[in-house]
């Protein structure tokens, strides 16, 4: 295969004046460059792009972080990001992670070995310490409340968004309040345990570690949840769950149970997704795909802000 000397060789020019016309420089002759592109047509030459790349000090490519890719949440994300990718030139490197910490290390290497430009981490497995030793490798932006810490973040005020709706349910009259997540650990699951804790605490009701139920992602989870509710001899009368896709498993197993809505069980989601939307699930509205961009531009440096908040918006429906 041919290289950018043989070319200039084949040209009767210099390596530096080839490389001129590969680049568009405009200090070349009409004659010279007419010669290189002959050269370059006869030997079918092609350009090394990683060498291109690695000239320039950038690749256009950006890895995306996520869990799991068939979970509604974390597609609308990514469909925020890619985009804005598009829009800017931009591609993306997906990595999904099953949370699985050797897979979320395999984006810190590439980060790392300068083969993407950011990393932006929808759910992050690693801890702290493990992010903060990548950093000075590139932008890494995370998608959980990141104040205080090296990276970038877009995010939602868990603590707020989970306190707003535990009050919501408790002005409806509800006082034993569950809830449904999906880890158990993480900065936002956490944030949105102290809120429960704290709301236990205003309106004096004891902590009920039964009333939470983890590893709630998708909709067969809802079963469950319903299962587990029908076992005890004193439920929630009201569940507060962080997935519209857990809400909607659970209001169809209730039905198939014959467990009234929202008399006997009140259920309220999270996300606003289409699924809520056709099962009249009162939840908390997300803008996912606004999140995605906004990490994005952070990703590329197209905004000032080191860390962003996103507000959630109640919509209010049959199911509470």
């Amino acid at each position: 295969m041919a290289n950018i000397k043989d070319i200039a060789k084949m040209a009767g020019v210099s390596v530096t004046t080839v490389s001129r016309v590969l680049n568009n420089h405009p200090y070349v002759s009409a004659e010279k460059k007419a010669a290189v592109r002959r050269a370059i047509e006869m030997c079918n030459y092609q350009r090394n792009i990683n060498a291109v790349h690695l000239s320039k000090g950038k690749t256009f490519l950006i890895g995306v972080v996520v869990p799991f890719t068939n979970h509604p949440y974390f597609g609308l994300l990514v469909e925020g990001i890619a985009n804005e990718a598009v829009k800017n030139n931009y591609k993306l490197v997906l990595f999904q992670t099953n949370y699985e910490e050797n897979r979320e290390m395999e984006a810190l290497m590439m980060l790392k070995h300068k083969q993407i430009d950011a990393l932006i981490i929808c759910s992050r497995i690693c801890g702290w310490d493990m992010i903060e030793e990548y950093v000075s490798y590139g932008p890494i932006i995370l998608c959980e409340d990141a104040r205080g810490k090296k990276v970038s973040s877009t995010y939602i005020d868990h603590y707020k968004s989970f306190s707003k709706a535990l009050e919501y349910l408790h002005n409806k009259g509800h006082h034993k309040i569950g809830y449904c997540i999906g880890r158990k650990s993480g900065t936002n699951s956490e944030q949105r345990e102290l809120a429960y804790r704290d709301f236990l605490m205003k309106i004096n009701e004891p902590f009920e570690l039964n009333y939470i139920f983890y590893e709630c992602f998708n909709f067969e989870d809802g079963e469950r949840v319903v299962q587990r509710l029908m076992k005890m001899t004193n439920p929630p009368s009201a569940l507060l769950v962080t997935s519209d896709q857990v809400a909607a498993g659970i209001l169809t197993c209730c039905k198939e149970q014959n467990i009234s809505i929202p008399n006997d069980l009140a259920i309220m989601g999270f996300d606003n997704q289409p699924i809520a939307k056709i099962m009249n699930i009162t939840t908390l509205e997300i803008p996912l795909i606004e999140l995605g961009k906004k990490l994005f531009l952070q990703a590329i440096g197209k905004t000032k802000m080191a860390h962003e908040e996103i507000f959630v918006k109640l919509i209010e429906r049959q199911t509470v």
